[in-house]
Parts: C-alpha cells; structure tokens; sequence
C-alpha cells in the first residue's frame, strides 16, 4: 500500500538519520551525465538495474520510479541546475517504514571527466533504518556499476 512521506527538502541531505554518499569518477563530461539524469529520465532503466521503468510528470517537475521487486516512488524534482546537481525527493511510495528521503547527483569535473556524487537521505522506522545501513556495501556496488554503464552508454560503448 501506498504512503505519503513527510515532504523534506534539500536541508534533509545533511540532516538524515540514515545519510549513504557514494562517489565515482567516469569518463564521460558533467553535461552529458547530467542530461542523462534529468532529461532522460526513461532511459534510467537502461543503465541503473535497479530501476525497472521510470517516466517525467508533471511537465518534468516529477518522476514514477519503479525498481525491481515491486517498489514504486513518485518523485518531486527539488533542484535541477546543469550540469552539477539533480535532486529530488520521494512523495509517495509503497516502500514499508519509510517517512522520508530526497536524493541528490552532485557532478563535478574531474580530468576530462566527470566526479559523479550520489546521496541517498532517509529516515523511517528503526528497522527501515536499520536495513539500509546493512544494506550500504550492495548500494555502493550498484551505484558504481549503473554509473560505469551510464559511461558506457553515453561513450556509446555498451
């Protein structure tokens, strides 16, 4: 069943009971990457395994997510300025014992590249809370995999 979280903003990302920062350097240029995060919101699917479908609503101030295993988030876009942030938060979403969380992509030039920068801010029950501390190592794993595809797919390597 589907809940409303508590409607955090940007403040929350340092705030958070639950705070997960994962970092990675990629080939491809800030722009790019962050064309592929907030203007093709569709195309998360094909290089985040997690994401199974995800759409733009509301004229592209929010998104529907859907990961593997049935979860769904319907999203509010909070900042979106290129090429160096995009963050949202989660507004409703079938996930049990979660009461808030807002995600940010920080990018930042490196070399030639891009220094991609995912935060991941929750609060919930003890037991949400506790669950996404165990579950840090595989989050980190699955951040950098989808973000090396992500360079993969933007270099058109695949």
């Amino acid at each position: 069943m589907a809940h409303r979280l508590r409607p955090e903003g940007l403040g929350f990302l340092t705030t958070a009971p639950v705070r997960l920062v994962f970092a990675e350097e990629i080939s491809a240029a800030p722009e790019r990457v962050y064309r592929a995060l907030a203007e093709d919101v569709a195309g998360w699917a094909s290089w985040f395994p997690a994401v199974t479908s995800a759409r733009p609503v509301d004229d592209g101030a929010g998104r529907e997510v859907r990961l593997r295993g049935g979860t769904r988030f319907r999203e509010s876009v909070l900042l979106a300025e290129e090429p160096e942030v995009y963050a949202y938060r989660v507004d409703v979403t079938n996930a049990p014992g979660t009461r808030a969380l807002v995600e940010e992509w920080r990018l930042a030039p490196a070399g030639s590249g891009t220094r991609v920068q995912w935060t991941f801010a929750a609060d919930g029950t003890a037991a949400f809370r506790g669950v996404l501390r165990l579950a840090r190592p595989g989050m980190g794993r699955n951040f950098r995999g989808a973000v090396t595809r992500l360079d993969r797919l933007i270099a058109g390597r695949t």
